[in-house]
């Protein structure tokens, strides 16, 4: 058995592995990056892009069924799902491409096989271990189900099995109504089934402002698409022609398909990390706001940590980020921690929900009730919004007499205004600032403007 040095060892070559890899391979550290698939990970292979191609094929489908609306005459004849795949495969293959070129290119060690943890810093794979200076846990997450509920990958299924159907499902419950279970809600919509979402909480997207909640609610009725909140899933049961589901009160529903969409849960089982003295809490490995695990030399990111015991945003810029900082940290370079609330969140549906910083529940709670102030600039008013013939709003939170405390954004496409939104939280700005910026005409962006000058007392297109 050969045992292999190097100054920073990577378990698991996803966002936040690969991350660290190319940071601190800029910083001069030799660096191995253990990886038991491929590079990339679930954000690249089984995830956001993935996903995202097929709610863009989706979207396609809408705009040639809905092309009478703007004067053009097209037809829409059906999904042809091995083009879809042939589409969505060659948007996967050409960036994991690209990314294994970038990564070799750094002089970074790509091995391939699963590693599991055999001393503080040493990983073992197949006959050969790997020690760093220092370790990066990064091996991610993997998709939950609920008790008693066993995905057998044909009838009731999980997010890896939606996107490599061969068909397109003539209908489907989607359990959970988060951002995995609404988007392949909307995606398999444009495709033409027919989707019932059952979520236990009150609203759909449930960790969004309840105000942008409502906005897709609505969208979503006007797409014929089915929900159930506040009720609680019992049971599932094959059928002769698909699944059938319980629910608790009685209800039942029916369907060719049951995607379980319930979340993402750590990848930490069986991989040695309790027996090197790494904190583990319900499977999360626990870290410090530096995303130090308590062993001396060893951080963890991504999917796979929880921070200081508490809740951890699951999503791919969050790992890019955490790993940018390990790195840095190692090199002994002067980090900030993140602010996780000043993470941008998108949910990539028709239309789009869009947001960072507090909700108003949230900013409520923090600051009283009494010291805050929301606006809402409906996207009526914006000359872009009605060319792209879309609906929804911009909500702002902000404190009274001071700075914005969360931007919310529901219609098509508004996921590339909150890129603008998060500047406006994380550097603390002020309505009145804002509202001296001019946004190019016409824009969606200028909703984001019109907001800020509604909430700094002087709105322009906004009826009283």
């Amino acid at each position: 058995m050969a045992d292999n040095q190097s100054d920073l060892v990577i378990l698991g070559g996803g966002s936040g592995g690969y991350a660290a890899a190319l940071r601190a391979a800029e910083l001069g550290k030799s660096v191995v990056l253990i990886e038991k698939d491929k590079v990339g990970g679930t954000c690249l292979h089984r995830g956001c892009i993935p996903t995202k191609a097929l709610l863009h094929a989706g979207e396609v489908a809408d705009a040639a069924r809905e092309s009478a609306t703007f004067g053009v005459n097209a037809t829409f004849e059906g999904i042809d799902m091995g083009g879809v795949h042939k589409y969505k495969d060659g948007v996967v293959n050409k960036n994991h491409k690209g990314l294994v070129g970038l990564i070799t290119s750094r002089g970074i060690a790509i091995v391939e096989g699963e590693g599991k943890l055999v001393g503080p810093k040493t990983v073992q794979v197949g006959d050969d271990t790997y020690t760093g200076t220092n370790l990066v846990l990064a091996t991610g997450s993997y998709s939950r189900t609920l008790p008693g509920l066993e995905i057998d990958g044909q009838r009731v299924i999980a997010s890896e099995h939606a996107l490599r159907l061969d068909h397109v499902p003539d209908s489907a419950i989607v359990l959970g109504g988060g951002v995995i279970g609404c988007e392949f809600a909307s995606a398999w919509t444009s495709f033409g089934a027919k989707v019932t979402i059952v979520e236990a909480l009150p609203h759909l997207v449930p960790l969004e402002d309840e105000a942008n909640s409502k906005l897709l609610e609505r969208a979503f009725r006007r797409r014929k698409i089915d929900f159930k909140v506040g009720v609680r899933f019992e049971k599932a049961e094959p059928t002769d022609a698909g699944v059938k589901v319980h629910l608790e009160g009685g209800d039942t529903l029916e369907a060719e398909l049951l995607l379980v969409a319930v979340g993402r849960g750590p990848t930490s089982a069986d991989l040695g990390y309790e027996e090197q003295g790494i904190r583990i809490e319900r499977g999360f490995v626990v870290t410090d706001e530096y995303l130090r695990t308590g062993v001396d030399g060893v951080y963890a990111v991504g999917d796979l940590i929880s921070i200081d015991g508490g809740p951890h945003l699951q999503l791919a810029h969050v790992g890019f980020a955490e790993g940018i900082l390990v790195a840095e940290h190692i090199a002994g370079l002067s980090v900030v921690p993140i602010d996780y609330a000043g993470v941008p969140r998108i949910t990539y549906t028709q239309p789009e929900v869009a947001s960072v910083g507090y909700t108003e529940a949230q900013a409520a709670e923090k600051y009283g009730a009494d010291a805050i102030k929301t606006v809402t600039y409906d996207l009526s008013g914006n000359g872009r919004s009605a060319i792209l013939n879309t609906k929804g709003a911009v909500k702002l939170v902000a404190q009274k007499d001071g700075p914005v405390l969360g931007v919310h954004i529901v219609g098509d496409r508004v996921g590339e205004l909150i890129a603008e939104a998060q500047l406006i939280y994380n550097w603390e700005a002020l309505p009145s600032e804002v509202a001296q910026l001019i946004h190019p005409h016409p824009t969606q962006s200028e909703a984001i403007g019109e907001a800020h000058l509604l909430l700094a007392g002087k709105p322009l297109h906004v009826h009283d």
